[in-house]
């Protein structure tokens, strides 16, 4: 197979500015889109900014910077014709992203992967919007996609084994490990790990067994993580960690899976985590 040249990002929020950037400092040409006025602005100047942090601590050459963000072209829609390969990184609603799957699927070459960059949602689904279901695969990054190294490969119903060797393929080429799901299953492995730690945290938060601070701590010093469940999930953003939660607990209808009150609260009060300024915890807006 041949490597990719040309690649699609749909969203331009935390995770798409994300994907952007890695396959910039790997040499791909990124077509960029996002529907909302001002979106590829903000995130071209984000992506300079940690490209400037980078050069900082000796990541990445400082000389190369302009030629890195010269590899992300704002784009429309229609432009993704011209891509070998195509990453939607929008928001976490399933409506949304089938809507965007079935508009990619009648514009895209026959033989461009259609990837989601979804942390949960089932990819059979989104195919099946799509003319050639076989040519959608699952990519999820993590965030923040540059640094994580883990890529889940989904694989839906449909998908063929092209797809999947497409897919890691790209990855390897931004310098990713990865993992095949086999089964495309609710979470994939990841969040059907990584949502019950939530809970529990959460739970025991709401039980007063221990301060935030003390829970965070028990689980960086006794279970070896390099980040506490709270300070993660802040870090997620709770209205993600809560859409995961309550699809995980639709599909499966598991008690594992129930969202605690403490979260939908801080929710319904706006307060989604770093990203907002409060979560569990307050953090600075600069």
């Amino acid at each position: 197979m041949e490597p990719i040249k040309t690649m699609g990002v749909v969203g331009a929020g935390t995770m798409g500015s994300g994907i952007a950037q890695l396959a910039a400092m790997h040499g791909i040409r990124v077509l960029l889109y996002d529907s909302q006025e001002g979106a590829i602005n903000r995130a071209l100047s984000k992506i300079r900014e940690r490209l400037m942090r980078a050069a900082e601590r000796g990541q990445v050459e400082t000389a190369r910077i302009d030629e890195m963000m010269s590899h992300i072209i704002e784009s429309s829609l229609d432009d993704f014709v011209q891509a070998d390969f195509v990453i939607e990184a929008v928001v976490e609603v399933m409506a949304v992203k089938k809507a965007v799957f079935e508009h990619l699927s009648r514009i895209v070459r026959p033989s461009t992967v259609l990837a989601s960059n979804t942390s949960s949602f089932s990819i059979t689904e989104l195919a099946s919007v799509c003319t050639r279901p076989e040519t959608v695969v699952g990519m999820h990054f993590f965030n923040p996609a540059p640094i994580m190294k883990l890529v889940e490969i989904v694989r839906g119903e449909d998908t063929l084994e092209t797809t999947i060797e497409q897919a890691q393929l790209l990855a390897q080429q931004m310098g990713k490990e990865t993992i095949v799901v086999q089964k495309d299953t609710p979470g994939f492995v990841v969040n059907r790990i990584l949502m019950p730690l939530f809970i529990e945290a959460m739970r025991i938060l709401e039980e007063g067994v221990a301060s935030k601070e003390d829970i965070d701590k028990a689980v960086k010093l006794g279970l070896n993580h390099p980040m506490g469940p709270l300070t993660l999930a802040d870090f997620t953003g709770l209205d993600v960690d809560l859409e995961v939660m309550d699809y995980l607990y639709n599909e499966f209808h598991d008690d594992r899976f129930a969202a605690p009150q403490v979260l939908r609260r801080l929710v319904r009060a706006g307060h989604l985590g770093k990203k907002s300024g409060r979560g569990f915890y307050h953090y600075s807006r600069k």
